[in-house]
Order: structure tokens, then sequence, then C-alpha cells
């Protein structure tokens, strides 16, 4: 499988050589480095050039990225797929609870990789697992995957600048402060090879912010709106249990199971300026049933939303999404 993206080079880009040009537009140094090593990867108005071409005002690039062959470890296995929106580029997958999001040790045929190569084998598509965010086993909703090596190139850039929003809901254990920041480093536990601990002296930034909607005083649970400003390992389970509200059902940090068999987390909403056309793209999953069901007879919060809203990040967002 190949992908041609063709780009009219003007003003300013004239005297870039094509290697130069391409990083500007957000290719990896890795990415450019497989294409200069790829025979046939550019032409200039129809041309064969190598990555060291100077380009001129008016040339037309065209650069050919051949996709890889199928992950060949990844096993395909028939599932049910919740997937919200697909394009040529990218998709993104309402992930239940419990499933893995890629293979490893206890986890192997049961997971969203195993199932996304079963959807690409039956579309007779290569596929390679690029999942641009991650989420933990255990923690439902939204998950955007790269569908070829440059989108997964633009996309891994969009992370590093934040300009991918990802937005949470939690339940956690107590009435929290209406609305708050936890800025707290994150290290490794001692001796642990997946645990993390709140490590102000060792740990990398981490900030959490955090909006309280709904208060269960007969379980004394509260419903948390939440946004990362960083994306470290179990961040929310971590800075939740830092400031004395842990998710319940957290095997790891608060395994407390009485109300709910897993922790009560979910990837709610996700919005990101498509890499090619950049059309600001939304996308929102509802309230899985086993966290709805922990605020019985409350009004839960909807964040639907249309696939794409060009509104963002001005008058669609609330006074809260801006502090961000």
């Amino acid at each position: 499988m190949e992908n041609t993206f063709t780009y009219g080079i003007t003003g300013n880009e004239a005297g870039m050589t094509v290697a130069e040009y391409l990083k500007s537009r957000g290719y990896s140094s890795r990415l450019v480095v497989r294409l200069r090593n790829t025979p046939g990867s550019f032409f200039v108005d129809g041309t064969a050039v190598f990555s060291t071409c100077v380009l001129k005002d008016g040339n037309q690039l065209q650069v050919r990225v051949a996709e890889k062959r199928s992950s060949a470890a990844v096993e395909p296995v028939p599932m049910d797929l919740d997937i919200l929106y697909e394009d040529t580029h990218l998709l993104v997958v309402n992930k239940p609870a419990g499933m893995a999001v890629h293979p490893s040790q206890g986890n192997h045929g049961n997971t969203l990789a195993n199932g996304l190569a079963d959807y690409f084998r039956k579309k007779q598509e290569a596929f390679v697992f690029r999942a641009v965010n991650r989420l933990d086993k255990d923690t439902s909703g939204l998950l955007l995957v790269a569908k070829n090596g440059l989108s997964s190139s633009l996309l891994s850039g969009q992370v590093e600048r934040r300009e991918i929003c990802r937005e949470y809901l939690a339940a956690v254990c107590g009435k929290t402060d209406a609305c708050g920041t936890v800025s707290v480093p994150i290290g490794r536990k001692e001796g642990s090879a997946i645990q993390r601990i709140p490590d102000p002296d060792h740990g990398e930034a981490a900030a959490t912010r955090y909006e309280r909607l709904l208060y269960n005083k007969n379980t004394d649970l509260s419903l948390l709106r939440l946004r990362l400003e960083t994306g470290r390992t179990h961040q929310i389970r971590v800075h939740m249990k830092y400031i004395g509200h842990p998710l319940p059902g957290d095997f790891l940090y608060n395994p407390d199971f009485r109300y709910i068999r897993r922790q009560a987390l979910h990837s709610v909403r996700l919005s990101f300026p498509h890499p090619f056309t950049g059309e600001v793209l939304i996308f929102s999953a509802p309230l899985p049933e086993d966290m709805a069901c922990l605020f019985p007879g409350q009004e839960l919060p909807s964040f639907s939303r249309p696939g794409a809203d060009p509104d963002l990040p001005t008058a669609s967002l609330s006074p809260w999404d801006n502090d961000f």
C-alpha cells in the first residue's frame, strides 16, 4: 500500500531542500530518513529527486510513502469495535473497559490491536498498529489511531505541541473542591514495573485540572471532569490519590471494589485539528453504564458534539475550557 502526497512550493519555501521542507511540514526526522533510504520517494515536477534537491517557486513536490507490511506479530481476532470515525489517515475508536490496547504479557489475542488487525484484514488493507494516545486496560473511552506512517508522524507532533485535547470523566472518593489543579511530578515506584508515585524530587512534571460535576452523598463519590496538561503514566489515578480522592475500583492505588470493579475512569472527549486538512474534529463517548450507575437520579453531563466543530477553540468553549 502506498500513499502519495502533493505539495505546491511557493514564496518562502523556495530554496529549501526536500528534507528541510518536509520537516517544516511536520514530517519527523525518522520518517524523512526512512523515505530518503527508499528509492522513488521524492518527485519534483514528475522527476525523481533526492532529499537534498533544492526546491524552486512553482515546483510540485510529490512524496510517496509506502506502508509497511501488516504487523505480523499481531494476530487478527474478530471483534465488535465501536469505530466513531475513519478516513484515509486516522480512525477514532471507543474502547471498552477490560480491553488492553496492545499485546503484552497476559494480554494476547484480546487487545484492541488484535481487533483492528482483523478489521483491516477484512478490508484487505495493510495494518501497522499506531496508537496516538494510550489508555490503560480498565480505562474506557476514546482512542486515536494513525493509519499510515505520515499521519502517525504528524499526530505525534501535535501531541508534543499539546494540540490534541483529551478530557476524562472520573468517579473519585469523597467530595472534592469545586475545581482545582494538581501539579506534582510523577515517577516510577522503586521495585515496581508499573506503579507510579508522586515524586517531587526525581519525577517528571505533571499537571491535572479538574472540575466537580456531580456528588453522591450516599456513596460519598464525586464525578469529575479532568483535562491533562501532561500525559504521564497513571497521571489521573496518581494525582487524585495524592489529594486524598482516589478512584474507586483501582486495583493499584485504591482496591475498593464496593461500587465498581475497575478504576472509574473514562476518556470522554477528544479534539484535535486534522493533520492534513486542519479541520478541527471533536468526538465524544457516553459514560459507560458501570460509571453512570454510581450517580443514580442525577443528570449526567453530555459531551455530545458533531464530528467537526470549526468554532473550536474560541466561541464553542466554556470559560473553564479556556483556562487550559
